[in-house]
C-alpha cells in the first residue's frame, strides 16, 4: 500500500507564535549582546568595519554627487539596510549560544544557507530605501535657501522630514525585528518570518518601544557629530566609528531579543 509523503514545510504554521515581553526586556537584550561582543570582539568588529566601509562609499557618493543635505538623506537611509548587514553578528551569537568558537569562515557559511531569502529581504529594504532617498530630496525642495531661515522655518524643515522618515522607519523595523535572525536560526521562508515579526512587534508594543528607543539613541551620537562638524570632517569620522561599534551591539542584542521572543520551534534548526 501507497503511503503519502509530506515535506517538511507541510503543516507548519503562517506566522511563529511570540511571548509576551515587559517594558525593561531590551535592557537584557543589551547586556547579553554586550557579552557577545565582549566573547568575539575581533569577529563583531570586522562586520562593524564592514559597515564603516559601505557608509564612507556612501557619504562619498552624496558628497561628490549631490551636497551636505543629501548626505544627510543617504546616511539616514542607510540605517534602514543595515539590518541585513549585521546578519553576521546573529551567526555569532548563533555559535557563541552552542558553545563554539565564533569564526568569520562559518559565520560566511551559515549566511550562505539563508543567502536567497536575504536577498528577498534585501531587496525589500532597497525599494524602501530609494524611496526614502527620493522623500528626502523632494523635502529639500522646500527648504529655505535663497533666505536667512529662521528657527521657525529650521523646525518646520526638520519635523516635516522627521514625520516622513519615520514612516519609514517604523516599516523596517516592524519587519527586520525579529525577521532576520529567525531566517538565520531556523529553514524558514521570508514571508513568514516577516509576518512574524510584525506581529511580534504589534503585541509587545511597550517593550519595542523602548527598543526602538535604544536603537536610535545608540546610532544618535553620530549623527550628532556629524551636524556639529560637517565643514571639519570630523562629524563624518566619529558617526563612522559610532556606527562600526554600535552596530554589532545592536545586531547581538537582536539576536537574544528574538530567543527571548519568538517561539519557532515547529520549523526545523538550519544545518549547522
Amino acid at each position: 500500500m501507497a503511503t503519502e509523503t509530506t515535506t517538511p514545510e507541510e503543516g507548519l504554521p503562517f506566522v511563529a507564535p511570540c511571548r509576551r515581553l515587559g517594558p525593561a526586556a531590551p535592557l537584557r537584550w543589551l547586556r547579553a549582546g554586550w557579552r557577545d561582543l565582549a566573547a568575539a570582539p575581533r569577529q563583531s568588529l570586522t562586520y562593524g568595519a564592514i559597515v564603516v566601509l559601505l557608509s564612507l562609499a556612501v557619504a562619498f557618493v552624496a558628497m561628490r554627487f549631490g551636497g551636505y543635505w543629501e548626505l544627510l538623506s543617504l546616511v539616514s537611509g542607510f540605517i534602514l539596510i543595515a539590518p541585513v548587514l549585521a546578519v553576521g553578528t546573529y551567526a555569532i551569537s548563533s555559535q557563541l549560544e552552542r558553545g563554539l568558537r565564533p569564526e568569520l569562515g562559518r559565520c560566511l557559511r551559515e549566511e550562505q544557507r539563508v543567502f536567497g531569502n536575504l536577498m528577498v529581504f534585501a531587496l525589500m529594504l532597497m525599494v524602501v530605501f530609494l524611496v526614502w532617498a527620493r522623500a528626502g530630496s523632494a523635502i529639500h525642495v522646500f527648504f529655505p535657501v535663497g533666505e536667512e531661515p529662521g528657527w521657525r522655518e529650521y523646525l518646520t524643515f526638520f519635523g516635516i522630514g522627521s514625520a516622513v522618515g519615520s514612516i519609514f522607519a517604523l516599516i523596517v523595523f516592524a519587519a527586520a525585528a525579529f525577521s532576520l535572525p529567525m531566517m538565520v536560526d531556523r529553514r524558514v521562508d521570508t514571508v513568514t518570518a516577516v509576518v512574524t515579526s510584525i506581529n511580534a512587534v504589534l503585541r509587545n508594543k511597550p517593550a519595542m518601544a523602548v527598543w526602538a528607543a535604544c536603537i536610535v539613541l545608540a546610532v544618535a551620537p553620530g549623527f550628532a557629530l556629524l551636524s556639529i562638524g560637517r565643514e571639519r570632517g570630523a562629524g563624518l569620522a566619529w558617526i563612522m566609528l559610532a556606527l562600526g561599534i554600535t552596530l554589532p551591539l545592536i545586531g547581538h542584542a537582536t539576536w537574544h531579543a528574538y530567543r527571548e521572543t519568538i517561539d519557532a520551534e515547529a520549523w526545523p534548526k538550519q544545518e549547522c
